[in-house]
């Protein structure tokens, strides 16, 4: 969905760069806050999808908070963000759970063994709500990488393991099992939930729903949400928060790259100076093709005999062999110095980026579409690869 970057210009930033719409990224913020409004809930930014500091006095504005993995992100989202913070991390340590309990309202235990490991520093934390990860043990995510309710997953307790008894010290319940689904997808989540939790419930006064729902996706069926999470509240009595990470952020991001060169080995294959490994892993991890203005994605098993004079293969500018961005048909084909505008690379793809292969990391920009106004707001260099490591 290229909405606005129809109209950007690439040649306006240097290259690579990930490029910030903050007039769609307000537009999401702004249905978001709608939908915690009428449902009676609390929507927070998951920061392991989205931690871009420079949006963080906008999306303030609108959500309640933010929901962090760690250390950094805890202090990120109280420091740049505002609102509550409330924080889950599968490991905690003695280095790092004082300063987790500085920077969090609420702090989301992954065992029970961690609450008896560390009970005296917890039970000290002044002002500080705890939950309790759960596993409802229902899968909807296909890719086992990215499903916290496959087998053998290290996330959560398994919820017929846990006890009224159990829930003692904690405020709340956390429950993630969504990876950028439909409503269909949550609604049979929250059914399972509620059939296979329903027994802890009268224990706890909030349930954390997690992420993973793609609420600000067109033709999402938004009045329903609102009617199922409020028919939720009301049999269970329970507050709700919700922590959407990529629907934050959906179609506001995008990444320009340039082409450095066009190679042929049985189909033509083109360089860039942006890379998959590097600024967009999860194209890689998933995989998935990223859609390219001016461009049709192909599969990425196609073969070169299959291909014609109008595709093209891209590939960024590491050694690795399978830095390979996707195989492309194009309108008219690109050529060396041409910039490209990739879609919808800004949600787990500026969190994830490395200097593999001392490659530089994009520059970051902000575009208002409303005014055309361009802003680069961080410049990455040399430092920055040489520091990393000391």
């Amino acid at each position: 969905m290229a909405g606005n970057f129809e109209r950007f210009d690439p040649s306006r930033v240097s290259s690579p760069c990930y490029v910030i719409d903050l007039v769609k990224l307000e537009d999401n913020l702004k249905l978001l806050q709608s939908v915690g409004e009428r449902a009676g809930v609390e929507i927070l930014l998951a920061l392991k999808a989205f931690s871009f500091p420079g949006a963080g006095d906008l999306i303030g504005r609108y959500l309640s908070g933010t929901a962090a993995s760690g250390l950094y992100e805890a202090r990120l989202g109280r420091e740049r963000f505002g609102g509550a913070v409330h924080t889950y991390a599968p490991g905690l340590s003695a280095a790092n759970i004082e300063g987790i309990l500085e920077h969090s309202d609420h702090v989301i235990l992954n065992s029970l063994h961690q609450w008896q490991r560390f009970q005296g520093q917890l039970q000290a934390a002044s002002g500080v709500d705890f939950g309790l990860r759960i596993n409802p043990g229902h899968s909807e995510v296909a890719q086992p990488l990215y499903d916290p309710c496959a087998p053998w997953s290290r996330l959560g307790v398994p919820a017929d393991a846990i006890t009224v008894e159990d829930l003692a010290p904690f405020g709340g319940l956390h429950v993630h099992a969504l990876c950028d689904h439909d409503f269909d997808a949550f609604d049979r989540l929250l059914s399972a939930v509620e059939e296979r939790c329903a027994h802890l419930f009268g224990a706890v006064r909030w349930i954390n729903l997690g992420g993973g729902l793609l609420i600000t996706e067109g033709g999402f069926p938004i009045d329903t949400l609102v009617e199922r999470l409020k028919a939720f509240r009301a049999r269970t009595g329970l507050k709700v928060y919700l922590e959407p990470g990529t629907a934050v952020a959906l179609h506001a991001g995008a990444l320009v790259a340039e082409v450095l060169d066009i190679a042929e080995n049985g189909a033509a294959i083109g360089i860039l100076d942006a890379s998959a490994t590097c600024h967009m892993p999860d194209v890689i991890e998933a995989p998935f093709t990223p859609e390219l203005i001016g461009a049709q994605a192909l599969p990425r098993n196609l073969a070169a005999s299959e291909a014609d004079d109008l595709t093209m293969r891209l590939g960024g500018p590491t050694c690795l062999a399978g830095d390979v961005i996707g195989t492309y048909r194009f309108a008219t084909r690109p050529t060396i110095g041409d910039r490209l505008v990739f879609l919808d690379l800004a949600y787990y793809t500026m969190v994830k980026n490395t200097t593999f292969n001392g490659t530089p990391l994009p520059s970051i920009a902000t575009w208002d579409a409303r005014t055309d106004a361009v802003e680069i707001v961080k410049t990455f260099g040399y430092e920055d690869f040489e520091q990393r490591l000391g």
